[in-house]
């Protein structure tokens, strides 16, 4: 079966030329790497997960391409675990897909040998993701680099500590001994004045800069930070087995067109130390 795309012509083109332009425009952008990534087919790969916006291309897709440029530069993973909030509300408390996805630019296949081995609170339940665009927005960024990619698509409804600690500890049992890199969707503070919505982010980015998943949960919470994937946040984290962050860009859609409240948009990726490894 294969899950259509949801959101294609409101987040991102709809046509397949017009989404690859859309693209090359992020990477491209002042706001953007600034130029077009060249995938490394040998690279170190140290990158275990990465935290990647999912708004519209428009407004998070060139800080999005930070990632994915840094992504091309150190070396295709064979699957993208990508872990995102669930908008919708529908579907099991953590929720994956033995679906394939179908983008513009093609379809692009779940990794079932990996889905297969998901349990406890992973539950397959496809209704969770028939109009989640957290992880859609992100599928035409590993196409571009890597038409071959796969995924394992995993929505998150349930956010606390308890749930990201489960999740993180079925995920990384289930791709001991595959070449992952675990993607947590989420945007940051919504719709606050731009200087408010830095102070709150940059709470949240100093427990990111620390791989402390569960300070990343208790500052949102004990703040009322409004960043809706937490919970995939703490969950990469935990899950990766990276050693230390970078944070590569930092922004928001007041950037993109001046507005009196803003979105927070965040790139950094989390590294291994030494040499290529896989969990």
């Amino acid at each position: 079966m294969v899950r259509r795309a949801a959101v294609a012509g409101q987040f991102y083109s709809s046509s397949r030329n017009g989404l690859i332009k859309e693209l090359e425009r992020c990477f491209l952008s002042p706001l953007g790497p600034g130029k077009l990534p060249a995938v490394v087919k040998n690279g170190p790969r140290k990158i275990a997960g990465a935290v990647v916006p999912h708004a519209g291309l428009m407004f998070s897709g060139p800080v999005a391409a930070h990632v994915y440029a840094a992504m091309a530069a150190d070396g295709m993973p064979e699957t993208a675990v990508i872990i995102g909030p669930n908008h919708t509300g529908y579907g099991k408390a953590v929720s994956a897909s033995s679906e394939d996805f179908q983008t513009p630019l093609g379809t692009v296949r779940s990794d079932r040998d990996i889905i297969s081995r998901l349990k406890g609170v992973v539950e397959i339940d496809r209704s969770a993701h028939l109009y989640e665009h957290s992880l859609e927005v992100q599928l035409p960024f590993l196409q571009y680099l890597d038409p071959e990619v796969k995924v394992v698509p995993i929505v998150m409804g349930h956010q606390d500590m308890v749930m990201a600690r489960e999740a993180a500890k079925v995920l990384k049992e289930a791709c001991a001994g595959k070449d992952v890199v675990f993607l947590a969707s989420s945007d940051l503070s919504h719709y606050l004045p731009a200087e408010v919505a830095r102070e709150k982010d940059w709470m949240v980015l100093e427990r990111i800069m620390m791989l402390d998943a569960e300070g990343v949960v208790d500052v949102v919470q004990r703040n009322d930070i409004s960043m809706c994937g937490y919970g995939p946040v703490a969950t990469m984290i935990m899950a990766c087995g990276g050693s230390k962050a970078r944070l590569l860009h930092y922004g928001n859609s007041g950037d993109v067109r001046p507005m009196d409240d803003v979105v927070g948009y965040a790139a950094a990726v989390v590294e291994r130390d030494g040499a290529t490894s896989m969990l």
